[in-house]
């Protein structure tokens, strides 16, 4: 059986805000520990009784990528439920939630130059 470790230190500001978030995987292709902006992390509890979750995003991450970082993680959800269940009508739904939203993304982004 093959093993995998996922390594994410956090560090916090004296608020307890997040200033840093830096994360490590051993077989990952790129060795070495690497900077992030953001993190969301669901995990299905095995009993069942539901996902707990994680979203932490460091205080110099700007709104803007806050909104693509949500948008593609959607669209990484819909991923997975494509081949986790087979249905392709909520995969669908998700990724025209997507392709609506990033649309709505690039009028905003082109409204503020």
């Amino acid at each position: 059986m093959k093993k995998s470790d996922i390594h994410i230190d956090i560090t916090l500001d004296d608020n307890f805000v997040c200033e840093k978030i830096v994360w490590n995987a051993s077989d990952k292709p790129v060795k070495g520990a690497e900077e992030a902006k953001a993190l969301s992390l669901a995990i299905w509890d095995r009993s069942g009784l539901g996902t707990a979750k994680i979203d932490l995003w460091t205080k110099d991450m700007e709104v803007q990528e806050m909104k693509q970082f949500v948008l593609e993680t959607i669209a990484g959800m819909a991923d997975t439920i494509r081949k986790a269940t087979g249905d392709e009508l909520m995969a669908a739904e998700m990724e025209e939630l997507c392709r609506h939203q990033t649309k709505r993304l690039e009028r905003e982004l082109r409204d503020m130059m």
